[in-house]
């Protein structure tokens, strides 16, 4: 197990220094000027100029990507070009809600989608299985965005058990808290857990059908168990490593959906950030800010890597020979 972890462990390492040179590389090449923008357009070259040189632009391309890797080394990402701040600390402010929304909405569409595939499985071909699948293609053809904004006329419009937007904080200091925070992140967790939930339980149902079908299943039968012990007690654990896959990659999607969704509910999440910075040509908050989600979804891969290991022990001697 160890030397799994180890190697997975270097997979990790390598990916993410080259995830960093991709963005530096990207950055550099997209048109525009962060001094001209900072200035604008009326600004004399001069002006435009000397910004230019304090920010630090005039450098060549391996000094600042030593110095920025230097700097996240030491935890520091630079100055935010645009609010004339440490980048961390807007980063820091915009995952407090990105992280929980992607949280929440990962937690639930686990539980919906392992709810649904294991009935869907349970009932194969009745009616409880069409229905589940029918439901679950309806979801993955509903944009999150659309169910966002349907979440929103609905339970905030109508019947007002919900707000329509914005954020309250987790601090009670400022009208906030925890309970009126993690309120305001249901709606936008649940638009976007459902069109992954109907996804995860497609390839749930369809994953423990096929370990339904495999001999040791079979022999549990014979020994006396009823198609839901086996299903439960035998199918269930061997049909996991397709769903976590899925659900690792999921994760990935719902970072990437949060975006739109952010911008229906209003919440200040990473995806707005990010949004911002663009504008503004903030170079140094969106690379830090791509690079901080190309790191998540790195490290969700190695959570899916170990948690195969767990789930079956011989993807540790199958690995050996990649």
């Amino acid at each position: 197990m160890q030397a799994y972890l180890a190697r997975r462990l270097a997979t990790l390492l390598l990916s993410l220094l080259g995830a960093s040179v991709l963005v530096m590389l990207v950055l550099e090449v997209l048109p525009g000027n962060a001094a001209e923008v900072m200035l604008g357009p009326d600004a004399p070259p001069e002006a435009v100029q000397a910004l230019y040189e304090q920010l630090g632009l005039h450098n060549p391309l391996w000094q600042r990507y030593s110095q920025w890797i230097w700097g996240l080394l030491h935890g520091d990402m630079g100055e935010s070009y645009a609010y004339g701040i440490p980048a961390s600390e807007l980063i820091l402010q915009s995952l407090q809600v990105t992280l929980p929304l992607a949280g929440m909405a990962i937690a639930l569409t686990l539980a919906l989608a392992l709810a649904a595939g294991v009935f869907a499985a349970a009932h194969h071909n009745r009616m409880g299985d069409f229905f589940t699948m029918g439901l679950a293609q309806l979801g993955m053809a509903v944009p999150n965005f659309w169910f966002a904004i349907l979440l929103v006329l609905v339970f905030a419009v109508h019947l007002g058990w919900f707000s329509a937007g914005g954020f309250p904080g987790w601090s009670a200091q400022h009208g906030g808290g925890v309970w009126p925070a993690l309120r305001a992140l249901l709606l936008p967790a649940l638009s976007l857990a459902m069109v992954q939930s109907a996804i995860l339980a497609r390839i749930t149902r369809s994953a423990i059908l096929e370990v339904m079908r495999e001999d040791f299943v079979r022999t549990a039968r014979a020994k006396g168990l009823s198609r839901h012990e086996a299903l439960l007690r035998h199918a269930l654990r061997n049909a996991l490593i397709p769903v976590v896959t899925v659900a690792g990659l999921q994760l990935a999607s719902l970072i990437a959906s949060a975006v739109v969704v952010e911008t229906v509910f209003q919440l200040p999440g990473l995806g707005r950030l990010i949004l911002s910075a663009i504008d503004n040509r903030d170079l140094v908050v969106v690379r830090n800010c791509v690079v901080l989600l190309a790191g998540m979804v790195i490290v969700v891969n190695f959570v899916v890597d170990v948690l195969y290991a767990w789930i079956d022990p011989r993807v540790q001697t199958a690995g050996r020979g990649v």
